[in-house]
Parts: structure tokens; C-alpha cells; sequence
């Protein structure tokens, strides 16, 4: 019994350490109407407070900066401009997706208008690769 304590005692750290070392999440927060924020991170916690940072640069409080998403490993991301029939928008932001194509055919199902007849505008305003690079300039 005394080697088992032990055992787990010595395992837990490394355990603990490998999950530091894992591939990088990705973490999406947005500020409605605002702004928005996206960083790369080994944990949900470390990741989300970088991209509310991010948020927050351009004037939104950190209570605006809402977590929208989480993928870890990060993979393909796409990030959609969504505009309701209404006035109001917001960004659709798909993580975690296995490549570029992938992502660019999640953000045009996003944006199908005859799926979503009340969307007046849609357009994939980002697509990130799995190191957060931005793939899509202007």
C-alpha cells in the first residue's frame, strides 16, 4: 500500500507537467457590439485571460469580454460576421477543426443564407491556423 502512495505521489507531478506541455488551446472571447480577443494558451484559464486582454484593447471592460470558445488542441479556426435582419450582430467563431478547408466550409455553412434566411450579412472575416496565425489579410 505504502509503494502505491508513493507511486502516485511520484506520478502526479508528471502528470500535471505533461498537460503544461500539451499542444496549445485556443481561446475566443468577444464583447458584444465591441470587441473581441483570441490567444493561444496550455490552459483555458491562461488563454482566456490573454484574448480578454486582447478584448479589452480596444475599450471594452473585462466583464464585457464574454469566453465564447475553447478548443485544445487548437486546430483550424473560423471566425464568421453575422448581421440579423434586426441590426444587431455578432461573430460565430468554429474551433478545433482538422484544416483550412475544413474551416472555410464551416464558416460558409455558417453564412447560408437559405439555411438562415433572417441574416441580411455574413462573411468569414478570419481563419486561424493551429499556431493562431491569421490566414485571411487585409
Amino acid at each position: 500500500m505504502r509503494r502505491l502512495i508513493v507511486a502516485i505521489a511520484l506520478i502526479m507531478p508528471l502528470k500535471a507537467l505533461a498537460q503544461a506541455d500539451g499542444p496549445a488551446g485556443i481561446a475566443f472571447v468577444q464583447a458584444p457590439e465591441q470587441s473581441s480577443g483570441m490567444a493561444l494558451g496550455a490552459t483555458p484559464a491562461d488563454a482566456f485571460a490573454a484574448a480578454t486582454a486582447i478584448c479589452m484593447e480596444s475599450g471594452a471592460y473585462a466583464e464585457d469580454c464574454i469566453p465564447t470558445n475553447w478548443c485544445q488542441p487548437a486546430g483550424w479556426s473560423v471566425d464568421a460576421f453575422v448581421m440579423h435582419q434586426a441590426g444587431n450582430h455578432w461573430h460565430e467563431v468554429v474551433c478545433g477543426l482538422a484544416s483550412g478547408e475544413v474551416a472555410q466550409a464551416v464558416g460558409d455553412a455558417i453564412c447560408d443564407k437559405a439555411v438562415r434566411p433572417y441574416i441580411t450579412e455574413c462573411l468569414v472575416v478570419q481563419l486561424y491556423d493551429p499556431q493562431g496565425n491569421p490566414q485571411i489579410e487585409y
